[in-house]
């Protein structure tokens, strides 16, 4: 009977021990004492022709056992043999000769049905390995591919251990067999390159053709606790995506512990509430204090001695008899709780945040087995579960923040609170609840303000600079063909060009730019090319003329970058004044803000109780918010004044302010992701928003909007009067000069519209934000 591996191999197995004995024979002849001690077994090996050329046989294995541990002796001491986890094998190979006793007893402890496999070794895997034995030992290539082979061996409790084992090969040779043809050097380095491709290892080292004669000394080692460690560094890595990650878990706990029935829990900590609390967490790993109760629980295991400690020393703690601890202290909710779950004893170990106990990681078994000793293997695995859960709180958070951002949008602070509440009925205790609708998001009653800061005239300068960039663009292509030889492909290109150069010249239409663009794209620069390649005296004046080109648009670029470049920075510079100036208004009290750039900055707002019910909101509130508007949109006129002598394109800007005193509704709409108007009785507001912007002064072909002064869109007379007061207030601080009162032209299904119109004083200092009581 021959030795077979259990997948495919390059290898015929030879269980030979031809290097031992003449290992030995080599001893007794250079020292007399190894003589006196080696010669009996000597002696004893030429009775058995097969020591050396080969067993054939595993019975020989049993019928000569006392022959075999006096051949081996060397190599297993009998004094280790209670010690050391040993055996003769061959390398990945799972059948194992003359075991130490320890390893004889490991073996015997894992059942009778255990059948000893390498962990994660494959076929593909099993073969590249025996192969690069080869590579090592027939080609002396130097593979370093000694990794962390390790067997997982149950013990007589079902507690998994791990034990990594290395492999003596000194006494092993490999030869090939007949008409095996030597490998190239570069079929070698192919094979180094190409780890996954099993044809390719197959195709150079077919199955059984090579001999791998000897035998290698297997040493195993106990790293339960080291790979069990790695095992949970790794699960916990995919924590929320594993399902099964709680027998998993509780797997690699017992064989970090040696505890058959340890399982793990973990309850948060409501420090504002002073309780424990279920948590998102709980769907991958339940809580034991909380065990039978659905509901968070107000609870006076908190405020006990033991757990006051925990939160105080933050550091672990353990009962190791939980029964004798209710018999002691029978008032003691904590053990009662653990008593009558049928848990005997527990560690608890605080989980912790920036100084704060976010919850208790619980170990338990309803045996007696957990106490102060083993608990301090918790030291070991603590660092591991506290990354986790600060990972998984945070994931907690982003999934809420997700799901506000995937559902609703990037939410204003002031009405973040109605959107949280939602999405955490989403991500929820139980996983019955996860499909539920989304319900509408509305807030009543609010009082909306708008305001403006607009660029004047941005399409005509958006414009004028286009056309600056194209005619640059053509009057470029018209010197490089003046300084190229005319024929009948660039006489028609040229002819085009001039044309395209007169139609410049007169009013940009709005078809103009995309026919020049479409000429210089699709004719012009085909052409440059091809005249690079005919001619090598073009190459430099077509490569200088490429290089004034946009590397985006592959055009000039020049006049319109000035212009994009002054609008962002205006637009920047703006938002942010009022990014800035709301972030110190929602102190006064919340309300609600958004703001978006275009040809520059307009920006909403609504305020009301609905926004934050828990505060009482006062008429007052609304009066600073409309103060406080005005305010900052004379900072920003200020502020622009001086900033746009630093632009590259001249911009001038004007303000309009619209005054709407109804309140109105607002929704937000799933579909766009945005907030907007909420029925149609609200629609007015937004027809006046959308037709003010470029409204004329009534019975005139004046804009209601003037650089140097902001516009005040009104429809009430208790509206004017209000205004009238905060302008005022403004003018006092020499901040906003004289005021025009105008009539706004009906506008499609809207009239009767008025505007004050105030000045702007540019020598003013800076604006005064304070709250005003009587207003």
């Amino acid at each position: 009977m021959k030795f077979q591996a259990f997948y495919d191999s390059p290898f015929i197995l030879n269980f030979s021990f031809e290097k031992l004995i003449q290992k030995m024979e080599a001893e007794a002849s250079d020292n007399p004492e190894y003589a006196l001690s080696h010669q009996r077994i000597l002696n004893k090996t030429k009775e058995f022709p097969e020591l050396l050329n080969g067993i054939a046989s595993l019975d020989f294995f049993d019928k000569n056992e006392t022959l075999m541990k006096e051949l081996l002796r060397d190599l297993f001491p009998p004094m280790l043999t209670e010690n050391e986890i040993k055996a003769i094998s061959f390398p990945f190979y799972n059948f194992f000769f003359n075991p130490t006793k320890r390893f004889e007893s490991i073996i015997k402890k894992a059942g009778s049905n255990f059948d000893m496999i390498i962990k994660d070794m494959d076929p593909h895997r099993f073969y590249v390995m025996s192969c690069c034995i080869i590579l090592n030992e027939f080609y002396n290539i130097p593979l370093n591919f000694s990794m962390p082979f390790i067997f997982d061996i149950p013990n007589e409790d079902g507690v998994m251990k791990h034990y990594r084992f290395l492999t003596n090969a000194d006494f092993m040779d490999v030869y090939p067999l007949k008409d095996v043809k030597r490998l190239t050097e570069q079929e070698i380095s192919e094979l180094l390159d190409n780890f996954e491709d099993y044809a390719l290892w197959k195709e150079k080292f077919p199955p059984k053709s090579w001999e791998l004669k000897g035998f290698a000394v297997v040493n195993f080692f106990d790293a339960t606790t080291e790979i069990a460690v790695s095992n949970l560094k790794t699960k916990l890595i995919n924590l929320e995506d594993d399902e099964n990650l709680k027998p998993e878990l509780n797997k690699i706990f017992r064989s970090i512990f040696q505890v058959p029935d340890l399982e793990v829990g973990f309850t948060s900590i409501d420090h504002d509430e002073n309780k424990f609390v279920r948590s998102p967490i709980n769907g991958v790993i339940e809580s034991f204090i909380l065990l039978g109760n659905s509901q968070d629980c107000k609870n006076e295991l908190l405020c006990e001695k033991n757990f006051n400690s925990l939160v105080e020393s933050k550091k672990f703690f353990s009962i190791s008899d939980i029964e004798q601890t209710y018999k002691e202290f029978p008032d003691s909710q904590m053990a009662k709780h653990f008593y009558e779950a049928g848990i005997k004893s527990a560690i608890f170990a605080p989980i912790m945040k920036d100084k704060k106990i976010l919850g208790i990681i619980e170990l338990i078994s309803r045996k007696k087995m957990l106490n102060s000793i083993n608990a301090q293997k918790m030291e070991i695995v603590m660092p591991y579960l506290e990354d986790t859960m600060d990972r998984l709180y945070d994931g907690i958070e982003t999934r809420i923040q997700a799901i506000i951002q995937r559902e609703y949008t990037s939410i204003h602070p002031s009405v973040y609170w109605k959107f949280r509440q939602e999405a955490e009925r989403h991500i929820g205790f139980y996983r019955e609840e996860f499909d539920l609708p989304y319900r509408r998001i509305t807030f009543e009653n609010l009082t909306p303000l708008f305001g403006q800061t607009d660029i004047r005239n941005s399409s005509v300068s958006r414009n004028l600079a286009i056309k600056k960039d194209l005619e640059l663009n053509l009057t470029l292509i018209s010197d490089v063909f003046k300084n190229m030889n005319y024929d009948n492909d660039l006489e028609s290109v040229n002819l085009k060009l001039i044309h395209f150069q007169e139609l410049l010249m007169r009013d940009l239409k709005a078809d103009t730019e995309s026919q020049v663009q479409h000429f210089i794209h699709q004719e012009v620069h085909p052409l440059l090319e091809s005249k690079k390649l005919q001619n090598v005296d073009y190459n430099q004046i077509i490569t200088d003329y490429q290089k004034q080109l946009d590397s985006k648009t592959d055009l000039i670029y020049e006049f319109r970058k000035k212009f994009d470049d002054s609008l962002s920075s205006v637009n920047s510079t703006l938002a942010d004044i009022l990014d800035k100036r709301q972030e110190e208004q929602q102190q006064r009290f919340p309300f609600y803000y958004e703001r978006f750039k275009t040809d520059g900055v307009e920006h909403n707002m609504y305020i009301g109780s609905s926004i934050e019910p828990d505060l009482t909101y006062d008429p007052i509130f609304l009066r600073n918010l409309r103060l406080w508007q005005l305010r900052v949109i004379c900072e920003s006129e200020l502020l622009y004044n001086k900033y746009k002598q630093t632009l590259d394109y001249t911009l001038d800007v004007s303000s309009l302010i619209l005054v709407y005193s109804t309140p109105i509704s607002i929704r937000f709409r799933m579909d766009e992701k945005r907030f907007d108007v909420d029925g149609s009785y609200n629609a007015r507001y937004e027809m006046i928003k959308k037709r003010i912007d470029k409204s004329l002064v009534k019975n005139s072909d004046e804009r209601i909007t003037q650089a140097g002064k902001i516009s005040i869109i009104y429809s009430q007379d208790k509206e004017r009067e209000e205004y009238l007061k905060l302008i005022k207030i403004l003018q006092d601080q020499h901040i906003l000069s004289t005021i025009e009162e105008l009539e706004v032209e009906d506008l499609q299904g809207i009239n009767g519209l008025r505007a004050l119109r105030v000045a702007v004083n540019y020598e003013a200092e800076d604006v005064d934000y304070e709250f005003i009581e009587n207003i």
